[in-house]
């Protein structure tokens, strides 16, 4: 007891780092595990040897390191009976910190015991703290890798950051007007003043800002920072705000500004550099990705366009009903990957009528049974033009090709496949043809009116069509619509 008394008046006026300490008591050893438990946070323990058993103590402690795997709290052993726990073999065989006879423990040495083990607490914590947040690195960028879509990079980006910082701060994004992607765009001999960026992102106050002008959003010593951190082309924090500023490789800047960052720490302040220039890599494999895709969608639409090039049409036939495809797709229950897929594949359905002869292709009136059985060749033809890659666009497309002429009641070509036998790519698309078809002029027909073709649709449902997917094309059909609005053809 008295030893308890002792150090409590001796370090009642202790402080480190500018703060106070805090005492907890336990008279047992069950009492200190307890106070463990509830308290994985504590620095330093002061740990007698014998409470209610001789080794009390050295339960306590191995208990607190095996148990608990707590590594980081420094745990001091004192002991007014050296003899029955020797030094050598306490400190050997325990996981502790320090050793001290109470005898020996004057305030002068008690006080540097404290010191010394706050210290080495506290540098513990700051790896840790290093290592920790270097993960949270680690798993972001890991994150941000395996977005593909300049969206989802953009809308993850700033939950990564307010992540690593452990900031609960009102942040935004912001961009230039003319490119609308994550980077400003600003170049050396570009003036800040001259760009209006766009807020792309928000959180907190920011979230409803997205799409305004950053000047319309921000105040003026706001803009000042962000200018001050473009010309510099580096971070900057002062006065409770934030600008992390990137590039990537081609000399385009990225900025986030957050606000309430007055305790970040150097720490985190490195880490956000390590993450941000992560970022750009990032950014640059999505561009790429993207560019990629989009020279893929680009020719599978123009490879799909020859094909009405032939059959003397104009339209953007193959157009429409990549995106009337996409759009059932994802109202059918179709995740977002295989939807886009359908998109990019689906202008190749009619890839095959390239084999088809001109004679038959742009007759004007109705084809004869010789005529229509060298017709039905297309899906083969289409098929064989497209089998044996294992790309999963080439698959799609060769599938659709093959099957978009098939009917829900078997009655379609050139397998006479039925119900769900056919290929969701193959029943959507058939739709999706259909109503864009009727919904056009040909050289052999005019184009119908709307409400009869949703008539034709409706009695064909179960019969040509899938009877579920046709439900679901007229429960969103105002949306369909507006597609065929955009698309119309001139």
């Amino acid at each position: 007891m008295m030893s308890r008394v002792f150090t409590t008046l001796a370090l009642k006026r202790f402080v480190f780092q500018n703060k106070p300490i805090s005492f907890y008591h336990a008279y047992s050893g069950e009492e200190a595990r307890a106070i463990m438990g509830k308290h994985p946070d504590m620095a330093l323990i002061l740990l007698d040897v014998v409470m209610e058993a001789d080794d009390a103590g050295l339960v306590t402690a191995r208990y607190i390191r095996e148990q608990l795997q707590n590594h980081f709290v420094r745990i001091v052993l004192r002991t007014g009976q050296p003899g029955a726990a020797p030094e050598e073999k306490v400190i050997r065989d325990f996981d502790i910190n320090d050793y001290k006879d109470k005898t020996e423990l004057t305030i002068q040495k008690l006080k540097t015991m404290m010191y010394s083990s706050l210290r080495s607490y506290r540098d513990l914590q700051s790896l840790e703290q290093h290592r920790i947040g270097l993960s949270r690195v680690i798993e972001s960028t890991a994150d941000l890798f395996q977005n593909y879509k300049i969206n989802d990079f953009i809308s993850g980006l700033l939950v990564q950051i307010t992540s690593i910082m452990k900031l609960n701060s009102d942040a935004l994004m912001a961009s230039s007007q003319e490119r609308s992607l994550l980077f400003a765009g600003y170049d050396e001999n570009h003036h800040a003043e001259d760009t209006l960026p766009l807020v792309l992102s928000g959180t907190g106050r920011f979230e409803q800002m997205v799409g305004k002008v950053i000047q319309e959003v921000l105040r003026t010593d706001d803009m000042a920072l962000i200018q001050l951190a473009i010309q510099q082309q580096k971070t900057i924090i002062e006065d409770n705000r934030a600008v992390f500023f990137f590039k990537n490789h081609r000399g385009d800047y990225g900025l986030v500004y957050l606000t309430e960052v007055e305790n970040i720490s150097d720490i985190n302040r490195d880490l956000m550099q390590l993450f941000t220039q992560n970022v750009s890599i990032a950014y640059d494999n999505i561009c790429l990705y993207q560019e990629i895709e989009d020279t893929q969608r680009e020719l599978l639409l123009r490879l799909g366009n020859i094909a009405e090039f032939r059959s003397r049409e104009t339209s953007l036939h193959v157009s429409r009903v990549a995106r009337y495809s996409e759009l059932l797709a994802i109202k059918a229950g179709l995740d977002e990957d295989h939807a886009r897929l359908i998109y990019m594949a689906s202008p190749m359905h009619d890839i095959g009528k390239l084999g088809i002869p001109d004679t038959i292709l742009n007759k004007p009136g109705k084809l004869n049974d010789e005529e229509f059985v060298m017709m039905k060749q297309h899906c083969r033809i289409g098929h064989d033009m497209l089998q044996g890659s294992d790309r999963p666009l080439l698959k799609a497309a060769a599938i659709i090709a093959l099957q978009h002429q098939e009917k829900w009641d078997g009655s379609g070509y050139p397998n006479g496949l039925k119900g769900e036998d056919i290929h969701i790519y193959g029943r959507i698309t058939a739709l999706m043809d259909v109503f864009d078809a009727l919904d056009s002029r040909r050289c052999y027909k005019q184009a119908w009116q709307l409400d009869q073709i949703i008539d034709h649709i409706k009695q064909q449902s179960g019969i040509h069509f899938d009877p579920h997917l046709v439900e679901i094309f007229l429960q969103h059909l105002d949306e369909f619509i507006v597609i065929r609005e955009q698309l119309a053809d001139n």
